[in-house]
């Protein structure tokens, strides 16, 4: 039984990945990825991506979706919340100030977080409204693409 119930999971978490990968995101596997991801200059989105029905229902499908925009970062990445726990955690340490929260969206400029769009700004909203916060950000930090 717990060997269908992994590969099920499996399952889940690829198919999770693939979402955020399609929509032009770049997976951050590794403590490594992640300091050379988050040290460029210039806007990075980091999404923390999970396995969650709200991660699923709420913020991939934001993530994909706030990105056909007029501004939008320089950086799209990701970090595997529970999966990829070293990169996850280096990424974390980035967001000085902000609990862990996942899933959940990090904006940051040349290394430096900005701000954030925390799980409890993404459970129990629907996908537009994530949108909407996003490009709100967007509005303030990013440049015209």
């Amino acid at each position: 039984m717990s060997m269908d119930f992994n590969f099920f999971m499996n399952d889940v978490v690829n198919q999770a990945r693939q979402e955020i990968v399609s929509a032009g995101y770049k997976e951050l596997k590794t403590p490594t990825d992640v300091e050379e991801a988050l040290e460029q200059k210039g806007t990075t989105l980091v999404m923390i991506n999970s396995v969650c029905g709200c991660a699923g229902g709420i913020a991939r499908p934001a993530a994909a979706h706030a990105l056909h925009y007029d501004k939008r970062p320089d950086h799209l990445v990701t970090v595997f919340a529970g999966q990829d726990k070293e990169a996850t955690e280096k990424a974390r340490s980035y967001f000085t100030g902000f609990p862990p929260s996942s899933p959940s969206f990090a904006l940051l400029k040349d290394g430096k977080i900005i701000t954030m769009v925390e799980r409890h700004q993404i459970e129990g909203y629907d996908p537009a409204s994530v949108v909407a916060k996003l490009q709100k950000e967007f509005d303030e930090y990013c440049e015209e693409v």
